[in-house]
């Protein structure tokens, strides 16, 4: 297919092609879509300021509506002999349209023209992402009530510190979810603005109304300098992986509990075993695969914003084909996310959590700051109660009840305090997804 910017006939070295196109076709399908949205925008837009007629817009808009059903039903391919998925809808556009559809590229340029695209995806993505996260919420929180009761050890530096419970585990990590959203949501919010209109970067002599496409794109407002525009590039994706990454370092540090827990020397909690893979050579193992795999993809999603940075900051102000390699960056380490999320979504309500963990002797000294409490209690100094029970612990006299334990304060064992994280989730959720 003849590139939209060569003005001969003669045809690009088939080595240079291939390098410079790259992997753009095999992403290029996420953003067809998007560049059909774009077109319906820009071609209404064209014929609303006078530079092409209502009737060219129309059949602009019908021929793009035919396209967007195919893409939408599964029937539309990439060419792959297109440069790029704006290039085939162009043709396509030509091929229907004849002079008519050569208009519709007229007051923009394949620079907003992908920033437009990537923009509407990673919006819709950042959607999706956060339906996962919600329903990952939904179930630690529901897990956090159920099991409030069932005592865990809690522990610092790997060393038994403090009682703990499940439904204190469950809880915290329902919490960095809320962190994590919240984080998701400014990203949301940066990348909701619409560049089509900037061009290459610096505008048009064209009497555009951009207002009008920020409307009909649904945009929350626009990027207005033509030049930062283009300098969202690489941008975006940039805040989008940062905003990935923290999520991925919730389930990733989730994921190791698990393995942690599940372990013998801990024995904590249990998967059925379809959840869990045997070995080849020992026939005791269950072995939590599942969850160790979702702990590496973790960490190589954490791994994306300095992949990005690395790509995009030794760049001037303007457009650069180096930012074309941010697709083959982010797009899969989406799909990664989205993944770890719907395998935890569809094990986690699985998990079986054992009773009766502090009981063993093993835990005595987790009860040792109680202790020291209890004493404080009767009077003593903390600094007196701390040497007692100390001395206690030194000389194997130490003893304590659990049934004393007594915890009362937001965000303890006693105050979990579900209810509130739960309204301040919902509320973030309901913003992105609105």
């Amino acid at each position: 297919m003849k590139k939209i910017w060569q003005k001969d006939d003669l045809a690009t070295n088939i080595l240079v092609n291939q390098f410079t196109v790259g992997k753009d076709l095999d992403f290029d399908e996420r953003l067809a879509k998007y560049d059909v949205k774009g077109s319906m925008a820009h071609g209404k837009m064209l014929a609303e300021v006078g530079i092409i007629s209502n009737e060219e817009s129309e059949q602009m808009t019908s021929v793009l509506s035919m396209i967007l059903e195919d893409i939408e039903n599964g029937s539309f391919e990439i060419d792959k002999e297109a440069e790029d998925i704006h290039s085939q809808i162009e043709a396509i556009l030509i091929e229907k349209l004849g002079d008519t559809g050569k208009k519709i590229h007229t007051a923009r340029s394949r620079n907003d023209q992908v920033l437009l695209d990537i923009k509407l995806y990673l919006l819709d993505e950042i959607r999706e992402i956060a339906s996962l996260t919600d329903q990952f919420f939904q179930l630690l929180i529901g897990l956090a009530e159920q099991h409030k009761n069932v005592l865990l050890p809690g522990y610092t530096h790997l060393q038994i510190a403090m009682p703990s419970s499940f439904g204190l585990w469950f809880g915290a990590y329902a919490e960095a979810l809320l962190d994590d959203v919240e984080m998701l949501y400014s990203v949301k919010n940066i990348i909701n603005k619409n560049p089509l209109g900037s061009a290459a970067g610096y505008g048009s002599s064209f009497p555009i109304d951009r207002e009008s496409t920020t409307y009909h794109l649904g945009f929350q407002t626009m990027n207005y300098n033509a030049v930062y525009a283009q300098m969202t590039r690489g941008k975006s994706e940039k805040m989008l992986a940062m905003a990935m990454a923290t999520l991925a370092g919730t389930l990733g540090k989730f994921a190791y509990d698990v393995c942690l827990y599940l372990s013998q020397n801990f024995d904590f909690i249990s998967f059925p075993q379809e959840f869990t893979t045997g070995s080849s050579i020992m026939p005791h193992k269950k072995n939590p695969d599942i969850f160790e795999l979702v702990r590496a993809r973790c960490n190589r999603i954490q791994s994306l914003p300095n992949e990005l940075i690395l790509l995009t900051n030794n760049l001037p102000s303007g457009y650069h084909r180096d930012v074309q390699l941010t697709k083959e960056i982010l797009f899969p380490g989406i799909d990664s996310l989205k993944e770890c999320l719907e395998i935890l979504n569809y094990t986690v309500p699985h998990i079986k959590v054992r009773n009766g963990i502090l009981e063993e002797g093993k835990y005595k000294y987790l009860f040792s700051v109680e202790k020291i409490n209890e004493e404080i209690k009767k009077g003593s100094s903390f600094r007196d109660a701390y040497i007692k029970v100390g001395k206690e612990i030194e000389n194997d006299e130490f003893d304590f009840e659990i049934g004393n334990l007594n915890q009362t304060h937001q965000g303890s064992i006693g105050n979990l305090c579900l209810d509130k994280v739960s309204y301040q989730f919902n509320k973030l959720k309901n913003k992105i997804l609105g």
